[in-house]
């Protein structure tokens, strides 16, 4: 098993019982297992913030394909508000804006530390270098979305509902 950090590892980052159920091959490239490096390294410092508590991990790595599938509803939707059709270069468009498939973001909770709400809270606050950290879906009890970029981290805080996206709060 490869160890990206103290605490994350290759297979963890890239598991997908989606993926699996539907035969995808879900192994990143060596560039992108760099990106899952640096993600892993990332979310070593979300666990200091939270205590050293454990993080769960939902979703790391996603192929393209694994991508398409999770997100096609967003993805037409994305379409529709631009006027594109829905065909390989839109997807092309699409895939560029998404940190997933580049291995720069990972969604997670951690029950232990508490919800995903006083996670944010508590990160939103740290002087972590994230890119986007989003509350999705908390009347559901959600999760946690956090992304990494190499250069200009925006340090993004947003919540993800049935309402939309916007500014947390």
């Amino acid at each position: 098993m490869t160890q990206l950090s103290p605490h994350f590892s290759l297979a963890e980052l890239c598991f997908s019982s989606t993926a699996t159920r539907l035969g995808l091959n879900n192994t990143p490239g060596p560039d992108v297992v760099e990106n899952l490096r640096t993600t892993a390294n990332g979310l070593e410092r979300v666990r200091q913030h939270l205590n050293a508590n454990a993080v769960r991990i939902s979703s790391g790595y996603r192929c393209p394909q694994l991508e398409r599938v999770l997100c096609e509803s967003a993805y037409r939707t994305w379409c529709s508000r631009r006027g594109y059709a829905v065909d390989a270069s839109s997807w092309a468009d699409y895939l560029l804006g998404k940190d997933h498939p580049k291995g720069r973001a990972v969604d997670f909770i951690s029950p232990t530390y508490g919800s995903p709400t006083q996670i944010v809270r508590t990160l939103a606050r740290s002087g972590i270098e994230f890119d986007q950290l989003i509350l999705e879906y908390p009347a559901s009890n959600g999760w946690v979305h956090i992304s990494f970029a190499d250069e200009n981290p925006r340090r993004q805080v947003l919540v993800v509902d049935s309402i939309g996206t916007r500014q947390f709060v």
